[in-house]
């Protein structure tokens, strides 16, 4: 289940009067715009899934070569690289 809410005063307010038990381990992700997130009773869209993943992994570290994109080929098959 995923819950949403606001940070005020350092602390995570959950929408909606939700609470967790004590002790409950969380991840907090913060994102850029909560109006993105479905209001109460409302289903999230495959589109708005697919936005909160791409923000999640954007945040991520990466070690893949910045030229990957154009030079695909030289990193899959070994051709000579195009720039």
């Amino acid at each position: 289940m995923t819950y949403y809410g606001t940070v005020q005063n350092g602390m995570v307010m959950l929408r909606n009067g939700a609470s967790l038990p004590d002790g409950t381990c969380v991840t907090v992700v913060p994102v850029r715009d909560l109006t993105e997130h479905p209001v109460s009773g409302e289903e999230q869209t495959i589109w708005q899934k697919l936005a909160e993943l791409g923000r999640q992994v954007e945040s991520e570290p990466c070690d893949l070569p910045s030229d990957l994109a154009a030079n695909h080929d030289h990193y899959l098959h070994g051709l000579p690289k195009r720039q």
